[in-house]
C-alpha cells in the first residue's frame, strides 16, 4: 500500500485510479500521461531520427511526433506516417508534404483522395494550384 501522490489516500500500487480522488495511477511518484512513445538517441539537426508517439499527455493532449522519421497520430519531420502530418516525404490521412501518398493532401506532388498539388498530382479529385482561381470565378 502507498499513498496517492495526489490525496495522500492510502491504495494499492496497482490501483489504476485513486478511488478518493480519481488520479490515474496514484501509485506512482509522477505521471506523464498515457500510451506509447519512443525516441531514438540519435539525433540529427535536433531532431531524433525516429520518434514514435501514440501518447497523450495527462491533460489529455496528444504528444505530436517530431524527428526525421515520425510516426504517430501527429507528426512532423522528413518522413512522417501519420493521421495529420507535416513533412517532406508523408504517407498521412491528412498532411501538408512536398510529396505526398494521403487520403487529403496540399503538396508539390501527390497521390490522393482529395488534393490540391503544385507540380503534379493523381488521384480522385485532385487539382492543381493554378487551376483553383479558375474553377472558383
Amino acid at each position: 500500500m502507498k499513498p496517492c501522490r495526489e490525496c495522500r489516500h492510502t491504495i494499492s500500487e496497482q490501483a489504476a485510479i485513486c478511488p478518493s480522488c480519481g488520479a490515474p495511477y496514484p501509485a506512482k511518484e509522477k505521471w506523464t500521461g498515457y500510451g506509447f512513445e519512443y525516441k531514438s538517441s540519435a539525433t540529427l539537426l535536433g531532431l531524433p531520427i525516429l520518434h514514435v508517439s501514440f501518447k497523450y499527455r495527462p491533460n489529455r493532449v496528444p504528444v505530436p511526433a517530431k524527428g526525421i522519421i515520425a510516426i504517430g497520430q501527429f507528426a512532423f519531420g522528413v518522413i512522417t506516417i501519420s493521421q495529420f502530418g507535416i513533412g517532406f516525404f508523408s504517407v498521412s490521412q491528412f498532411t501538408i508534404a512536398v510529396y505526398a501518398l494521403a487520403q487529403f493532401a496540399f503538396a508539390y506532388s501527390l497521390t490522393a483522395q482529395l488534393g490540391i498539388f503544385i507540380h503534379q498530382g493523381r488521384g480522385q479529385l485532385v487539382r492543381s494550384l493554378a487551376d483553383i482561381p479558375r474553377l472558383l470565378f
